[in-house]
């Protein structure tokens, strides 16, 4: 692996930042709205608004089930936050937000072929998101939380999967959690571990590392064998400064960590098999010899963006076997948008009434077959985003799952109807775009920034 500086690296990771900058305000935002249905001449807004529209309107009012039939409900997504915890800006607001969940929907509608719509919320009161998502239902098939602080976004999310009858997840939870469990399963495969016998660090303990240690508890890990770290040390039984402020770190103290390890991430990574960190963006936050101290064959994933917790030429040097990152510039990138696509569409096809734990798993597991299925190697146990055909792939698991665990609404379908489905709809989406930048519908980039 070729091998920059720091501030090379700096530079190269500025670099899209300045593209940003020219090419946010010529496109003035990244989606549209266009129509789905044919507009032969204006008689036809007969048929679509008045008089015409009546007649669904009062079937829908004899028969509320039939909203997904007359309308677009089951393909609209809608992208909620308050802006207080975006990628790794922090608390910058609901109007700073807005340029990263217009990218999460154009993402959405290129590669899962949902229609999402960016919604900031002028909030910080988990009690009014709760009641304005709640609000949202009868317009949305599904809901996507994104960058919300914790330890708010637990509450949010988890009293709105309980209480709504459509899909609600947190992106930053489930999707995250997704992709780093799939990339972990291929890892031990190459390795030749099980992960029931894994040993496994994880360095940092937000709402990233807390969903994926219970995913990959019910992928198979063995909580005894995890070893969590937040920025006071290990998380332990005896950490009771936990149990009112913090209770999903509290509740993870309590089934993890069975030998009782106290002290850093050092101490965590002794002997570890795996590392999972999801914590501070600074090459150095994981120390080389901690690397030095895991097991033979070692897996490291340093997941912080823009700059890992560790360089991976640093980890490969210091004995791991296989290493990931956020970073697309570096073999096996761990992307969110590697699993939320293909997921809502899987959800949305079979008209889910919500995400579980099993349905992120099934995605997983489709995901890591993609990538084992053309052969895996230190250098690539996950997919990147430019396969699409994981998308297809996720959604029908994720669908058949949903129907299995008694979750879905449409039960009469099969899994090729479900993956001929969602190929249909991803592909129209891409070569939709193709065709409107063809005639310039999407004005073309003067100059290549």
């Amino acid at each position: 692996m070729e091998q920059f500086s720091k501030e090379e690296m700096l530079k190269k990771a500025d670099k899209p930042n300045q593209d940003a900058m020219k090419l946010h305000p010529y496109y003035r935002g990244k989606i549209q709205t266009i129509p789905k249905c044919v507009v032969r001449d204006m008689n036809d807004f007969a048929i679509w608004y008045t008089p015409g529209v009546a007649a669904p309107c009062k079937d829908i009012q004899k028969n509320p089930e039939k909203v997904w039939e007359h309308t677009n409900k089951g393909n609209f997504v809608a992208v909620v936050s308050d802006g207080t915890r975006v990628l790794g800006l922090g608390d910058i607001g609901p109007h700073a937000g807005l340029p990263v969940m217009e990218g999460k929907a154009l993402i959405f509608k290129y590669l899962g072929g949902v229609d999402a719509f960016p919604i900031m919320v002028n909030t910080k009161d988990p009690e009014e998101i709760i009641k304005f998502v709640k609000l949202l239902e009868p317009t949305f098939g599904g809901i996507n939380l994104e960058d919300i602080s914790q330890p708010k976004c637990f509450r949010i999310l988890d009293t709105l999967r309980k209480e709504m009858p459509i899909p609600v997840w947190h992106d930053d939870q489930q999707g995250t959690a997704a992709i780093i469990t799939s990339g972990l399963l291929n890892a031990f495969k190459l390795v030749g571990k099980d992960i029931k016998d894994a040993k496994i660090a994880m360095i940092g303990a937000g709402a990233a590392n807390i969903r994926t240690a219970h995913i990959l508890i019910k992928a198979g890990a063995t909580p005894d064998l995890i070893v969590m770290v937040d920025s006071k040390g290990t998380l332990h039984r005896d950490r009771t400064d936990l149990r009112e402020k913090y209770p999903e770190k509290w509740e993870l103290a309590l089934i993890t960590n069975k030998g009782m390890i106290k002290g850093d991430g050092g101490e965590a990574m002794k002997g570890a098999d795996a590392v999972v960190a999801a914590s501070k963006s600074e090459p150095g936050t994981i120390k080389n010899e901690w690397v030095k101290s895991m097991a033979d064959k070692s897996i490291v994933f340093a997941c912080a963006n823009p700059l890992p917790e560790i360089w991976p030429w640093d980890a490969k040097e210091s004995g791991a076997m296989v290493v990931a990152t956020g970073r697309s510039d570096f073999p096996n990138q761990v992307n969110n948008s590697l699993g939320f696509p293909g997921i809502f569409r899987g959800a949305l096809d079979v008209r889910a009434k919500t995400i579980t734990d099993g349905m992120c798993i099934a995605a997983a597991k489709a995901l890591a077959k993609v990538a084992e299925d053309k052969g895996l190697t230190p250098d690539y146990i996950i997919p990147s985003m430019d396969e699409w055909e994981v998308f297809p792939r996720e959604a029908a698991a994720v669908g058949m799952q949903a129907i299995k665990e008694g979750v879905a609404r449409i039960t009469n379908i099969s899994e090729q109807e479900l993956l001929f489905g969602a190929e249909k709809k991803i592909k129209a989406a891409r070569e939709e775009t193709k065709m409107f930048m063809k005639e310039k519908f999407i004005p073309p980039v003067e100059k290549n920034p």
